[in-house]
């Protein structure tokens, strides 16, 4: 596949999921429930690149988040994680999770993108985790 048809559509996954992302937003335990999912997932995933290593640095980042803890993000920052993290858990994947070896590619480049868009407030995030003694993920 071409890059630029891969990022359209990475950006159409991540646009369809942002209704998703607010709504789950909405109730704390759910997303508390979904955090934790995404948590298991990636303890099953082998090493795939520097990106996904960001993982629990966005689950932490959701989680401060709807705890009250650190609001110091603009909500579509918090929508679009949600909605990248959304299609990183569903099971319904551009590549299957099942796929050896690429199974996780399409995962990492939603991530990717979505780093890009909000790399600004995840590197803010991580001073003030830093900051005020939290610096474990």
């Amino acid at each position: 596949m071409e890059k630029d048809i891969k990022i359209t559509q990475v950006d159409e996954m991540l646009e369809s999921n942002k209704v998703k992302a607010e709504e789950l937003l909405k109730d704390v335990d759910k997303t508390e429930k979904f955090l934790q999912e995404l948590e298991v997932k990636f303890k099953k995933i082998p090493h795939t690149g520097e990106k996904l290593s960001y993982v629990p640095i966005l689950i932490s980042m959701v989680r401060s988040y709807i705890r009250k803890e650190y609001t110091n993000i603009s909500w579509a920052s918090v929508v679009l994680t949600v909605s990248a993290l959304i299609y990183v858990l569903s099971p319904i994947d551009i590549i299957p999770d099942g796929v050896p070896v690429l199974g996780y590619i399409d995962d990492t480049i939603v991530l990717i993108v979505c780093l890009t868009y909000i790399d600004v407030e995840v590197r803010e995030y991580i001073e003030w985790r830093k900051d005020n003694g939290k610096d474990n993920f």
